[in-house]
């Protein structure tokens, strides 16, 4: 039985991979942290994102694993791959982050409206203008999206600002950064997308699998930034596929 760690988005925390955690466990033994400042991890001064997934791959006796992450967890995911290639034997990179993008006028306008929303304490305000964003996406409202769904991202975005309120801390970055280190990827990678995600996450998916050796490259219709709540059995059909696929 090899080894996954799942690494959750920065509007989530471990809570959005309940569905995997039953599903993967029929043929992986599996880990989902959280990462400091989510879910059940307290918020750090100094956070090193990488290096907090690599502590718990030691805490979980994991050599090596098949590394899941979506949004920000694709990014730690990626860097981990670069940083500490031994303990990566797969990627999986969900609607994948990365550094250096240039962001659009749209995504630039949803932080604005996050921050101005924070700054007043508004947190009702902020957590909806996340979800409205990169739950729904920009083609749909989020009445179509599953009240279920609807609610347990609301909770976990709205965790993360608690847990963050009032608190600045540095991020340990990779140096040089991932963005210019993708030819050094060596292991089998997946670049997944939900269609109805923003169009940055689509370009940045495109140069992941422009530049990352042997990337390959899937979509699942209907879903947005999170599809593996919205498209479970899609998500699992392509991931698992893809792990069966590489041996891993």
């Amino acid at each position: 039985m090899t080894d996954v760690a799942l690494i959750h988005a920065g509007i989530a925390d471990s809570r959005m991979w309940e569905p995997q955690l039953t599903s993967f466990a029929a043929e992986h033994r599996v880990i989902a942290p959280d990462l400091p400042g989510f879910g059940q991890t307290p918020h750090q001064e100094v956070v090193d994102f990488p290096a907090f997934v690599r502590e718990a791959l030691d805490a979980a006796g994991m050599d090596s694993a098949a590394l899941v992450g979506t949004s920000l967890g694709g990014r730690v995911a990626l860097e981990l791959a670069i940083e500490s290639p031994e303990r990566v034997s797969a990627l999986v990179l969900v609607g994948s982050g990365l550094d250096g993008h240039e962001w659009s006028a749209e995504v630039e306008a949803f932080g604005e409206e996050e921050e101005a929303a924070l700054e007043r304490g508004d947190l009702d305000a902020a957590v909806e203008t996340n979800l409205r964003t990169w739950l729904a996406g920009p083609r749909r409202n989020l009445d179509e999206i599953d009240p279920a769904i609807r609610s347990l991202t609301g909770e976990m975005q709205r965790n993360a600002f608690q847990l963050q309120e009032g608190h600045d801390y540095r991020l340990v970055e990779l140096e040089p950064p991932a963005s210019q280190r993708l030819a050094e990827i060596r292991v089998p990678t997946l670049v997944l997308t939900g269609d109805e995600d923003v169009a940055d996450i689509h370009a940045i998916a495109e140069k992941l699998t422009g530049e990352i050796p042997g990337a390959e490259r899937a979509t699942i219709s209907d879903a947005a930034h999170l599809p593996n709540l919205e498209r479970p059995e899609e998500f699992d059909r392509i991931v698992l596929g893809f792990l069966r696929q590489h041996g891993v």
